[in-house]
């Protein structure tokens, strides 16, 4: 597929727009060296940095007309009708990551969502802690250390996202459900799960510029708003930010959760499936090459 250059001219003119007006207020803070404990995360956690964001790609299988400055891009070669992605480069350096999302994101879409963990992970990390010493201690707790302990026992810890787990204090680890590790991510991902959610994002920049970039803002737009429903429902106050918390220790809170866990695992839904259909043609030629 070719695609003639004012067609393409505007798409990276649209991304680019889009993404300095969401990003607008992180550059602003990052020059003053203000932390946001909500939107940071995601280029505090996630490796993908604003500069990389905001770069645009066409995806894989896609020539640009009069692309030549993207040959300066890294995995960029001469295409038939123009410019574009070096598949077989990136396949070089990168085959293992194609496999590992494609098993990851096969095996997490034909998996049920359940909606039964009432975002209590956050809690686990801050389990036995005092306020200063938790993540976020300028935000402060909206419960005491003891109210904290009290409510993950009253509700439970069934986490299974390795990536929230490991985080979990001493203390909160014995009383998750599950012990689950990086070798068997694929066995316990849910596609219920927040972090299930935001990882879409994180599968579609390790996969960049094989990702087209439509599919991978789409992916950071959930992860973003999917975060601020983590901290919602987590134990920290984060009403400075102008957020009401989401109360998961009372039944009111955790019907309001659920009822917004399961909005983000409708919407996660197709962009997972995008996800892998993009990826699916890739780690054919991964596995033909390997056998070969």
């Amino acid at each position: 597929m070719v695609l003639p250059e004012p067609e393409w001219r505007l798409l990276q003119q649209r991304h680019h727009a889009r993404v300095d007006e969401a990003l607008a207020g992180h550059k602003e803070r990052s020059s003053r060296g203000i932390k946001h404990p909500i939107e940071d995360f995601l280029f505090e956690y996630y490796s993908f940095r604003p500069y990389q964001l905001r770069r645009w790609h066409p995806g894989h299988g896609v020539a640009l007309e009069n692309g030549d400055e993207y040959l300066e891009v890294r995995d960029y070669t001469r295409l038939a009708g123009g410019v574009g992605v070096d598949v077989d480069a990136v396949l070089g350096h990168r085959s293992g990551t194609v496999l590992w999302a494609e098993r990851l994101l096969r095996a997490t879409a034909q998996r049920p969502p359940t909606f039964r963990c009432f975002g209590m992970h956050e809690w686990a990390m801050v389990h036995g802690l005092r306020p200063e010493q938790t993540r976020h201690p300028q935000l402060g707790l909206r419960l005491s250390p003891e109210e904290i302990v009290d409510a993950i026992r009253d509700t439970g810890l069934r986490c299974t996202h390795i990536d929230a787990y490991r985080f979990f204090t001493p203390d909160a680890k014995p009383v998750n459900r599950y012990e689950p590790t990086r070798e068997r991510q694929s066995e316990f991902d849910d596609p219920g799960c927040l972090h299930v959610g935001m990882d879409l994002y994180k599968i579609a920049y390790k996969l960049s510029p094989l990702t087209p970039t439509d599919l991978l803002w789409r992916c950071f737009e959930l992860a973003r708003e999917i975060r601020q429903l983590d901290m919602q429902a987590s134990p920290y106050d984060v009403s400075s930010h102008d957020l009401p918390p989401v109360r998961v220790e009372t039944p009111e809170g955790r019907a309001e959760y659920v009822r917004r866990q399961r909005e983000f695992s409708d919407r996660a839904a197709p962009l997972r499936a995008e996800l892998l259909a993009s990826i699916e043609p890739l780690a054919h030629t991964v596995r033909l090459r390997s056998a070969t």
